[in-house]
């Protein structure tokens, strides 16, 4: 029985991928930006989840939303060393565990030598943890570019290398590689050629057009068509697809990009003045508080990494640090004493997910226990002081915000925090904090938009004070 997953449909007749198949013969999936690629590989790794262990070179995050609904595991390669990365490459061959190499965190040259450390160390695996796996590497020009262009020579081998060896020697050790790309001129030859399987999505540039008519046998007179192809279209050949060209119209996924926009929102309606507070309120301050780069770690010289993979099944075991007894309590200390800090309230999500990583290392927790998403909602938690509260508390108050977007958590928490304790209203300094802003307009629009929503009532009483009350809390009594 064949391992097929339905990857789309033409005209009402389902298109289907042989996984076995795939595995054998690697695939190369091309598209200029909003021709759908993104969807076509979510929608592949999604149908086959269950079925194949699946690695994701991931350079905008768009594929960390699989953890949410599969047992993918989000790698952030911004929390870890060279060595740590190989060592978790190792492991992810060892348990076949499937995984996303989150790299939205680094500089472009940064990014590039974090993936081919860890597709080094995947090839690296011993014989005997040589399973088969899916190994996506998403914008693939980036990884294998035909020049050098703006990168440093030494990383621009390194980088070539890892994926020659991924696309070309790749299948002996269990690894089929899928590279996706927006431009076919600007990803290596030898990579691309390497695939037997082909996805081509609306493309306009001639040079790009006709090479992937020549991919796809076509003539060059037909190459129009790859040009008219819509959004979610493509044309599919490979002995894993179909021994002719089929156009496909790309499935519906389970999974998104929380990050995508896609058309039109209403402006602001803020007036000019307090929209110019929200641009300039305190940014010395913000300023201030940006962290200069990390360095960029230069790569070993070549006879360095020769003598290094040669002598690598010699190396001891790397070091380990136990974990905490209670990992859960330790996680709780480390969230609190960074909702503590006066300037976290005003520092990007990203900064603060990067502190509380650092964090969890220096205790001995080095597995992420929150992804970025579970992160934001419970520090939004911890800033709005919930861990003050007894369990029930804190679960009736959680229970009411399932619904609240990340970023208006915290305050909705302090003003639930507050109608729960009997108190007519958190004071504006501590709402202000909460919301992460020092304006008085923006505190005044936020209540004025929970207001809206009927999250709360709001009721001015004698001598200019007001009383604050949650309709939800006081149903659920």
């Amino acid at each position: 029985m064949k391992a097929e997953i339905v990857i789309g449909d033409e005209q009402g007749r389902s298109v289907l991928i042989d996984i076995e198949e795939l595995l054998a013969t690697r695939l190369l999936v091309q598209g200029n930006s909003g021709s759908g690629k993104s969807h076509l590989l979510r929608r592949l790794l999604e149908e086959s989840a269950g079925l194949v262990q699946q690695i994701i070179i991931d350079p905008e995050g768009d594929f960390v939303s699989l953890a949410d609904a599969f047992n993918h595991v989000v790698v952030d390669a911004a929390s870890y060393s060279q060595g740590e990365l190989e060592a978790l490459a190792a492991r992810v061959r060892e348990h076949r565990a499937s995984v996303v190499l989150a790299l939205e965190g680094l500089e472009v040259e940064q990014q590039i030598r974090a993936s081919a450390t860890f597709l080094n160390a995947l090839f690296d695996a011993p014989r005997e943890h040589w399973y088969p796996a899916l190994v996506v590497v998403d914008e693939a020009q980036m990884f294998a570019p035909s020049a050098a262009g703006e990168m440093a020579e030494d990383t621009r081998r390194l980088t070539l290398g890892a994926m020659t060896n991924l696309m070309c020697r790749g299948r002996k050790r269990g690894l089929a590689g899928i590279v996706a790309t927006q431009r076919l001129a600007k990803l290596a030859k030898n990579v691309a050629a390497e695939a037997s399987n082909f996805l081509m999505g609306r493309t306009f540039l001639d040079i790009d057009m006709l090479r992937a008519a020549d991919l796809l046998g076509m003539e060059r007179r037909q190459a129009e068509r790859i040009r008219d192809l819509e959004r979610g279209r493509f044309v599919g050949l490979g002995p894993a697809i179909s021994r002719r060209p089929v156009t496909v119209k790309i499935g519906s996924v389970r999974t998104g990009n929380a990050s995508a926009v896609s058309g039109l929102m209403p402006l602001p309606e803020a007036p000019k003045a307090d929209m110019a507070a929200l641009l300039t309120d305190s940014l010395a301050a913000e300023a201030a508080s940006k962290a200069p780069p990390p360095p960029v770690r230069k790569a070993p010289p070549a006879q360095d990494l020769v003598e290094t993979i040669a002598d690598r099944s010699e190396a001891p075991a790397p070091r380990t640090i136990a974990e905490p007894e209670d990992r859960g309590e330790t996680v709780r200390l480390i969230l609190a004493a960074l909702a503590s800090d006066p300037k976290s309230p005003f520092l990007p999500a990203s900064a603060l997910y990067q502190a509380f990583l650092s964090g969890c290392r220096s205790k001995g927790i080095h597995i992420p226990p929150l992804d970025m998403i579970a992160f934001r909602r419970e520090f939004a938690s911890a800033l709005a002081g919930l861990d003050q509260l007894d369990e029930e508390g804190r679960a009736r108050l959680l229970a009411i915000a399932g619904e609240i977007p990340d970023d208006l958590l915290s305050p909705f928490l302090v003003i639930a925090r507050s109608a729960l304790e009997g108190r007519d209203a958190p004071d504006d300094e501590e709402l202000a904090r909460a919301y992460g802003t020092s304006s008085p307009g923006r505190v005044r629009r936020l209540l004025d938009h929970f207001e809206r929503e009927g999250l709360i009532a709001v009721r001015e009483i004698f001598g200019g004070a007001r009383k604050i009350t949650v309709p939800a809390l006081e149903s659920a009594q």
